[in-house]
């Protein structure tokens, strides 16, 4: 089925509601018609089925007949700040990112950074935030992730909150990787952001002023990594981590019990 961010407030079952945001997707892209039912999400984790009832190509209405579960999103709140890139590449990161969960971007500007003024990186918001609400919206999520302003590096390493992690290619062999660091913590983080490098790596002095500031370097493995393959795979493995430290134990099966259910 469908689904839409209709971000308006005070969505609720038994209400009709205004689709016009929506209307040209609905008749022109989709081509669907009046009686046809569809997913509204809120914005704020909550979802509702509604029926189309009138649809025109700019004016469009339904009726909210019921709320439906809300959809899942990741405990653990990952923002990933991420130094500025190729555009196709940076926008292959907000679409594979938002399907993974994360839940804030951060463009970062960096030393060897491709694009480096921050105007020139604002004149892609309104097209880097479909992205992400289309990519939210086709993979199930509840709340589209947010997009925030671009800021320097010196911006972003005072910026983070909660356990700060920055993968580096260089770091020593010491250097912890990412999974056993964090089936290691005891509980395991709420808040968790991690700065990836742009596609010519992250300087020396970058690093150490990282580091100065309470960023943890951490070794993805002994490959040297893309910059956008080491942004997906430190948060899908970050995020698949604390979603398996969440997940109920499974419970043993007695050897009676499971006599009683092979008969």
């Amino acid at each position: 089925m469908h689904r839409f961010f209709l971000t308006q407030p005070g969505l609720q079952p038994a209400q009709t509601v205004d689709l016009e945001p929506i209307a040209h997707q609905l008749q022109v892209v989709l081509r669907l018609q009046p009686g046809a039912q569809i997913v509204l999400l809120d914005g704020q984790g909550r979802a509702y089925l509604a029926e189309i009832t009138t649809l025109q190509r700019r004016v469009a209405t339904g009726y909210i007949s019921r709320q439906l579960p809300d959809p899942p999103e990741p405990t653990l709140r990952l923002t990933l700040y991420q130094c500025s890139l190729k555009a196709d590449k940076f926008e292959w990161i907000l679409q594979k990112g938002t399907e993974l969960g994360v839940a804030r971007f951060v463009p970062v500007i960096s030393e060897r950074s491709v694009v480096r003024p921050a105007a020139a990186l604002q004149k892609k918001y309104e097209r880097w935030q479909a992205i992400i609400r289309e990519a939210a919206e086709q993979c199930g999520r509840g709340r589209i992730p947010r997009l925030q302003e671009p800021l320097t590096w010196a911006e972003a390493i005072t910026h983070a909150d909660g356990l700060r992690l920055l993968p580096w290619e260089a770091a020593t062999q010491s250097a912890p990787r990412l999974a056993p660091l964090l089936l290691a913590g005891t509980p395991p983080p709420v808040g968790l952001s991690l700065l990836i490098g742009p596609e010519g790596g992250i300087s020396d002095n970058e690093a150490a002023t990282a580091q100065t500031a309470g960023w943890q370097t951490i070794s993805l493995g002994p490959q040297i990594l893309r910059a956008e393959t080491a942004a997906l795979a430190a948060v899908a493995v970050a995020l698949g981590i604390t979603t398996a430290n969440l997940l109920p134990a499974e419970q043993p099966v007695h050897r009676s019990q499971k006599a009683d259910e092979d008969r």
